[in-house]
């Protein structure tokens, strides 16, 4: 190499080393810029939210006097219809994914499956509100309620627990299968015994993070008719009298904590925003519950790995 050629080689080279710089300054600025407004953001709405919150906030209904006005029938709606979610989507989630990784042959068919499954992960949510509203609410009249609210939210989940139970199961090494049938064990004792508990760990990771999402949605519980105003609780799932479990609840009338929040900040009185933003802050100390359970679970999980 010409004496010529090695010292353009090395203008070529410390250029590419300035790109680089330059890429990596402007990217650790726009993180920084991003970090920075969520953090003032959130002590925006801690500062303007913690006094409000006591135990009539969380044990009273909403009303007119912001001062009285409280989120126990949001919160409880809530949580109904996160149960709801998790029921449906939970079992039926990590089976279509367990199927599809394990048992569905390698073929165009579950090639087009796994591509649909992954862009609906990318769907907006208010495409899933319509869709409950023409098939849950319309076609199987189950009407405005808690049932109603948590398939929908299933729905919306179901691809993220699809997906992240596959490559859960995908990362578990073939030999781990191998040694399994090498011992005699049926396919589904091998799924059971061995891929599913080292995947555990991913799974319930995915789970976690799919219904922190939904928990702080709105669009598709508005479309399917959520109330911005509700001053009752639906009946208890658990009763004194005999059966003891009750499932009327299920077609109760619901609102939900993003609702609420929605509701008080519509209204012109300071005082409500505040009660918004106590409710806000009540909404991300749960995302930050379940996020932060999704990461024990999932160092717990791994340290049983062996491999």
């Amino acid at each position: 190499m010409s004496g010529e050629n090695l010292q353009e080689l090395r203008a070529n080279i410390s250029w590419r080393k300035l790109l680089d710089a330059i890429f990596a300054i402007i990217g650790l600025l726009t993180i920084l810029v991003a970090i920075i407004t969520l953090l003032a953001l959130i002590i925006r709405l801690a500062v303007d939210g913690t006094p409000r919150l006591n135990w009539q906030f969380f044990t009273s209904f909403p009303g007119r006097d912001p001062e009285e006005a409280g989120i126990l029938s949001a919160w409880v709606g809530t949580s109904l219809v996160m149960l709801v979610t998790l029921v449906a989507a939970v079992p039926l989630g990590v089976a279509s994914g367990i199927y599809l990784e394990e048992y569905a042959p390698k073929n165009w068919l579950s090639a087009l499956i796994e591509v649909n499954v992954t862009n609906l992960a990318g769907v907006p949510s208010i495409i899933y509100g319509l869709l409950a509203l023409g098939l849950f609410a319309e076609q199987l009249k189950l009407g405005e309620s808690i049932l109603t609210a948590g398939l929908t939210l299933a729905l919306l989940v179901l691809p993220v627990i699809i997906v992240t139970t596959r490559e859960s199961l995908r990362a578990i090494p073939n030999s781990i299968r191998e040694a399994a049938y090498a011992l005699g064990t049926t396919k589904w004792q091998m799924i059971w015994d061995h891929t599913l508990p080292y995947s555990m760990s991913g799974i319930l990771t995915g789970i976690i993070i799919g219904l922190a999402r939904a928990i702080g949605e709105t669009a598709p519980l508005i479309t399917i008719g959520a109330l911005t105003f509700i001053a009752f609780l639906p009946e208890p799932p658990i009763k004194s009298q005999f059966p003891f479990i009750s499932f009327e609840w299920l077609q109760a009338p619901f609102t939900v904590m993003p609702i609420q929040m929605f509701n008080w900040v519509s209204r012109p009185e300071p005082e409500f925003q505040f009660n918004a933003a106590a409710a806000g802050v009540i909404l991300i100390a749960m995302t930050l519950v379940m996020n932060g359970i999704a990461i024990y679970l999932r160092y717990r999980f791994r340290r049983g790995i062996k491999w």
